[in-house]
Order: structure tokens, then sequence, then C-alpha cells
């Protein structure tokens, strides 16, 4: 892919999540450039990946790279790529997460912080989402008070649920129902037969990188 397409895929990065009321690691953080960040992404190991080979559970090192301009999700075992499953994003196109109902989906570090069996959208993991870069963010802009600042990065550092009812918006999830379209407010959707699969596979904990 030459480099003039990579940085349109950065920019088309879509967004996703929907508000459910149901109730290359070292390397990528150090690109400096949307460029560099899409290079490296595209160089992910995902040659060999074979998802008819029963996973082995428990994972030792479990972890989650999402990459939307791609539209895929691609679970490791520390270094070792074991899956890449096709997604669905939202319906707002361009951007990370600012605000409730912005229909964007989060991009950065997270983790998953609650899993939830009884989904409307059959099985959830729950991201911790807003992340402390979020939570700054915030308060420069005024989204949120110091004191709902200091409850976000409390919970964060506590490795618990931060607060989802400020205005910076939360409840963002990988779940299930579909990976045909961008279709959600800012989750993270698959394939039901997929989901299952990383449900039974993602502890509470489990790293989750998002990137455009």
């Amino acid at each position: 892919m030459r480099l003039g397409a990579l940085a349109s895929a950065a920019v088309l990065a879509l967004t996703c999540g929907i508000a459910q009321r149901d109730d290359g690691r070292a390397s990528v953080a150090s690109a400096t450039s949307p460029v560099e960040r899409a290079t490296v992404a595209t160089a992910t190991p995902t040659q060999g990946i074979d998802n008819s080979v029963p996973l082995k559970l428990p994972l030792a090192r479990p972890r989650v790279l999402v990459l939307k301009a791609r539209r895929q999700l691609i679970l490791f075992d520390g270094e070792r790529a074991l899956r890449l499953y096709r997604i669905g994003l939202g319906t707002s196109p361009v951007g990370d997460k600012v605000r409730e109902g912005d229909r964007r989906t989060p991009e950065g570090d997270f983790y998953v912080c609650v899993k939830n069996p009884q989904s409307a959208f059959y099985l959830s993991l729950g991201l911790s989402y807003p992340n402390e870069e979020h939570a700054a963010r915030g308060l420069r802009d005024r989204l949120i008070t110091r004191s709902e600042h200091a409850r976000i990065t409390r919970a964060l550092r506590r490795k618990r649920t931060p607060p989802w009812t400020t205005a910076l918006g939360g409840e963002i999830f990988i779940h299930g129902r579909g990976s045909q379209s961008d279709w959600t407010w800012g989750c993270v959707a698959l394939d039901d037969a997929d989901m299952r699969e990383l449900y039974d596979a993602l502890p509470t904990g489990t790293p989750v990188r998002i990137e455009p």
C-alpha cells in the first residue's frame, strides 16, 4: 500500500459504540505521526493466523489490538497473534471520542473492566473509557469538573470501572450482533461466534489498544 493510501486510511478511522444501557505495542506507542502510526498498524504480524485452530485457554498474556480503519480486531497472547476478527464500528466516522452521544469510538489504551454475559448484544466486554488522557482533556475543556476528573483517575488507578455518567460518556463495549456494517454508537461489534470465542479468552484487566 502506498504512503498516501496509508494516510487516507488513518483519516478515515471510523468510530463506534452503542451507548448500551444493558445492559506492535512499544513500536505503536512510539509512532509520532498519523502516517507513522498507520504504517506500524499495517505491519502488524497477522500472517499465519488460522481462526479454525481451537484456542488453548487460558491464554498466558492476552491483549487486544483494534485497527479501526481496517475494521479488524487482533487477539494476541504476548507477541503472538492468534485471531483476526472482522468488526463493525460506529456511525460517526472520524476521530477520537470526546463526549457523550458523539457516536465515536475512543482511541488509546484501555482494559476490560467488566464482562456481561446477559448483554442485549449477545455478550459484551466493557472497556475502561474514559481513560486518563480523555479525563485530562475533558477537564481542560471544561466538560467535567475537578471532582469528576478525580473520580475517573482514582477508578483507573485501582483498575476499576471509571464513571460512565459524566459528559465524556461511557459504556463502551466490545459486543456481538454482527460486523456486517458500522451500526453502533461507539462500540466494537463482532459476529456472535467470534464474540463468544473472544469473551471466553479475555479476563477482566486484559489490555485493549484502539488505533485509528
